[in-house]
């Protein structure tokens, strides 16, 4: 791969930019139209403000801010690789001319409360004059993103679903992204209360993958992508995950902040065909909310549905009651002692404590419900 340094003044960089449709959901261009600065491999623009103006504070103090690095395309334009938020906070600043573009550009700011065409002459003058250094690299579409992903290690870290993008580029990622990873995209409005992470960090697309690829019984994310990497559309797993976030509300209504962050599609996968009633579901739900044996109230919905304990974190008894069962007992493990086992007694710290009631028939955790058995056998017990 050969790598060029070239210079490119910001005037040349924000001529022709232009973000098409919302917060550029179908592409970003600059210089003259040349620059793609959003490829498919690109992640979205996540500078928080205070970075945002920093980078136009050094620019208008002739401050270097670092070089960025642009890849050469096959038509003779190029990919923006490395810089799109410096690129993006550069070129929303400086094009703005007037209050009249202010009006109809929605994503311009101002810094230290002026906007750019609020500036005097040879201020704004002095921005447009800055040099930017760029690297200008050319090869083949795999050293390309071998070298995105170097470079970018030492920029703001690459989530492991954008580093992903970067090996499955294409026309299904690029539809994918329009549903999936857009500021307030259709996915976040349908899923917010549902889905952990942030659209714009590849969070949803993520997850979703990560359902499908259950469901079509894959191993991993990389896999379903590999897949689908020349799909024309993602029209599959976007229809798929509308379906898991229907089915969510069909049989859990009601709304609460503990149904965010279930894997809904793993869920979904497994009961969507078994007939299942919401009102039983949710009588039981509000049971399991208010009893204090349940420490894991997110485990409740996954419970009602799978009848497994474990995601309901029951409460464990305290080493001092555990102490107290073991000096009841002697010692003894009553289930070795039943077992006519030659060895029935043991240390404490080879015991484990238990519910002489278990809590699904009614027993708390109290000490006159706590006994002690070997760890053998508890964790037989356990598993039967």
């Amino acid at each position: 791969m050969n790598i060029d340094r070239i210079q490119v003044t910001v005037q040349e960089l924000i001529d022709g930019y232009e973000e098409k449709g919302p917060d550029g959901i179908e592409g970003v261009v600059a210089y003259g139209g040349r620059l793609d600065v959003r490829p498919a491999y690109q992640r979205e623009y996540i500078y928080p403000d205070k970075d945002r103006d920093e980078v136009i504070r050094s620019i208008k103090k002739k401050f270097p801010i670092n070089v960025m690095y642009w890849a050469k395309a096959a038509d003779g334009r190029y990919e923006l690789m490395d810089g799109q938020q410096r690129t993006i906070s550069i070129c929303r600043y400086a094009a703005v001319r007037d209050e009249a573009d202010r009006q109809s550009y929605e994503q311009c700011f101002s810094v230290d409360n002026l906007y750019f065409f609020n500036l005097p002459e040879d201020q704004k003058q002095r921005i447009r004059d800055y040099v930017l250094d760029i690297y200008v690299c050319d090869g083949t579409p795999s050293e390309v993103l071998d070298w995105f992903k170097i470079i970018n290690i030492a920029g703001k870290v690459l989530s492991p679903q954008e580093l992903r993008n970067t090996s499955y580029t294409g026309p299904w990622l690029s539809d994918a992204k329009l549903h999936f990873s857009k500021p307030n995209c259709t996915a976040y409005r349908i899923a917010k209360d549902y889905v952990n992470g942030s659209p714009i960090r590849q969070e949803y697309l993520e997850t979703a993958i990560e359902w499908i690829a259950a469901r079509d019984g894959l191993t991993s994310i990389e896999e379903y992508m590999a897949l689908h990497q020349q799909d024309e559309n993602a029209n599959q797993i976007w229809l798929y995950f509308r379906r898991v976030i229907e089915w969510v509300e069909a049989i859990f209504p009601e709304k609460r902040k503990e149904m965010k962050g279930i894997e809904w599609g793993l869920l979904y996968n497994r009961f969507k065909d078994t007939e299942l009633d919401p009102d039983a579901l949710e009588r039981q739900i509000k049971v399991l909310l208010i009893d204090d044996e349940v420490t894991n109230k997110k485990g409740v919905y996954t419970y009602v549905l799978t009848g497994e304990e474990r995601y309901l974190s029951l409460r464990a008894f305290t080493t001092a009651q555990k102490r107290e069962a073991y000096e009841r007992q002697g010692g003894i493990c009553p289930d070795c002692q039943a077992a006519g086992k030659a060895k029935v007694h043991y240390d404490f710290d080879e015991m484990e404590a238990d519910h002489i009631t278990p809590w699904s028939k009614g027993g708390k955790t109290v000490p006159e419900n706590c006994k002690v058995r070997c760890r053998e056998c508890n964790r037989r017990k356990s598993d039967m």
